[in-house]
């Protein structure tokens, strides 16, 4: 049977829904992520294709592998001023998740809509699709009190060999040591919290990067910085490397500041998957966006701060002349 990643359901419908049947509303099924990514997709924001494996899949693996129990157990014995504490549940939570077997209806719809982008493929991937983004997308996510940003993973370059272990692999980083003492410091360690998956189409980015739509450090709310990086965004993400930064004006497009930084490598796809380390020293001293793209982004980004009415923090990509959003999410620290 051929799905339709435009919109209509799959076989079994309960597992997963692609970004087209999402929307802000949608966080208890599909995250603080999915919901964003769907919401956007929706008003035709450039966001790349994928879908999302709901929470209620994870609900539904830990009901057939009888692990519910076991999760709460190992929870309820964390003393989380405890580092060794924290760090012992999360090692044996995340061992029990990932070693278990995914119910056999969830890997199948999983694989289907997988092979239904990678068919439909696109300029996202530059033709057919086979490596996507899986990340994690937990329910209590992103609202403007709890950030679960940081705490839970993502897998990058993707395979269908390594989407069904990657997508357990995000269910277990609802309980990473950052997460679990997360947990009790908001506490939501007697709450259930459940988690989705996102699966998006790869963009290999030559350049990516965070838009923040409020100035982060001097709060001016007419102002907004645009972090840019070669190569794919983890480098800024995960703080390897230094970005380029320019300051916008967002009532006139007035480009206020530029700093270039020097990069001295990207990460990039290489050739059997995963991430490589591309010397960037004969290219990595010059202005990583013109001026031209950095209005471009700018006004994307203004235009997703405007559907959200209020201050937004954005991760973009830009492949083969064109931008996509990866991520929306609002600031949290204003």
């Amino acid at each position: 049977m051929e799905l339709d990643t435009e919109g209509k359901m799959g076989l079994s419908g309960m597992n997963i829904k692609t970004f087209k049947q999402l929307n802000k509303k949608s966080v208890f099924e599909a995250g603080g992520k999915g919901a964003s990514l769907g919401e956007m997709t929706n008003v035709k924001i450039p966001v790349p294709p994928g879908f999302v494996v709901l929470a209620s899949a994870f609900d539904e693996f830990l009901k057939e592998t009888d692990l519910g129990v076991e999760i709460d157990a190992a929870l309820h014995k964390v003393n989380h001023k405890d580092i060794n504490s924290v760090e012992q549940a999360s090692e044996k939570i995340r061992a029990l998740i990932e070693k278990a077997k995914m119910p056999r209806d969830i890997a199948n719809d999983i694989l289907k809509y997988f092979r239904s982008i990678s068919a439909k493929g696109g300029s996202a991937s530059g033709g057919k699709v086979k490596f996507v983004a899986v990340r994690s997308s937990a329910t209590a996510e992103d609202s403007s009190s709890d950030a679960w940003a940081g705490q839970l993973e993502t897998y990058l370059n993707t395979t269908e060999k390594d989407v069904l272990k990657n997508v357990q692999k995000c269910w277990g980083s609802l309980f990473t040591p950052r997460a679990i003492f997360y947990r009790f410091e908001k506490k939501l360690h007697k709450k259930f919290v459940s988690v989705a998956v996102v699966v998006q189409t790869m963009v290999q980015s030559e350049i990516s990067g965070i838009c923040f739509t409020v100035h982060p450090v001097t709060k001016d709310r007419n102002q907004m910085v645009i972090e840019a990086g070669f190569g794919l965004g983890e480098a800024i993400v995960s703080g390897q490397i230094t970005p380029d930064t320019y300051v916008v004006h967002k009532n006139d497009l007035a480009i206020l500041d530029i700093n270039v930084s020097e990069q001295a490598f990207s990460l990039r796809l290489g050739k059997g998957g995963g991430l490589i380390r591309a010397n960037e020293r004969m290219t990595g001293n010059k202005q990583k966006l013109t001026g031209r793209q950095i209005i471009e982004i700018a006004k994307i980004c203004i235009n997703i701060e405007k559907h959200y009415k209020k201050p937004q923090d954005i991760e973009w990509a830009y492949s083969k002349g064109k931008f996509y959003i990866t991520q929306s999410r609002p600031i949290t620290t204003l």
